[in-house]
């Protein structure tokens, strides 16, 4: 998926739902902040999206938006309406979140993740595809080790902490 893909996800949005404010959790936030981010990030046809302010809206981008859907069939890439809990994220990441408006967006805006949420949501996921991401993030040093470190060290329940930890371990750039 490229920028402007992310763009036109945000603008067939705001004509499926009449909202204006979409939360981009999946890899391709990653647009957000790196429009022009290296290839092996942008391997996904699929944004994961939901509505900031109206996340019952999530499914009518399923119907709409989603795989299979004349929209998917169309473009070539497609939308998963997905819900506020569908990611785990640390502390603040609201306050970090990447916006994203253009004259392409038509008027909608797109709350992308920052690439160190993103990575921490991908390490708790710990799919192989996840670890792969992070790894690929480190490599082109589009996050710091330390404020990984800080995100991680304030997960409060242990076992969290100590999976994530684990999985983070496992992200080492010269295994890319």
């Amino acid at each position: 998926m490229k920028r402007v893909d992310l763009e036109h996800i945000l603008r067939a949005s705001k004509g499926v739902t009449g909202e204006t404010e979409f939360i981009v959790i999946g890899s391709q936030a990653i647009l957000g902040k790196f429009p022009d981010a290296p290839r092996v990030l942008r391997e996904s046809i699929e944004a994961d999206v939901y509505p900031r302010h109206r996340p019952d809206l999530a499914p009518d981008l399923v119907g709409s938006l989603g795989e299979l859907s004349p929209f998917h069939q169309t473009f070539g890439f497609w939308v998963d309406g997905v819900s506020p809990e569908t990611a785990t994220l640390p502390a603040g990441w609201e306050d970090r979140l990447i916006k994203l408006t253009n004259d392409n967006t038509g008027g909608a805006i797109g709350w992308c993740l920052e690439p160190h949420d993103l990575a921490f949501s991908k390490l708790v996921a710990r799919r192989q595809k996840d670890i792969a991401f992070v790894t690929a993030l480190r490599k082109f040093n589009m996050i710091r080790p330390g404020h990984m470190q800080l995100l991680i060290d304030g997960v409060p329940e242990n076992d969290l902490r100590d999976r994530i930890n684990e999985a983070w371990a496992l992200c080492q750039p010269d295994a890319v």
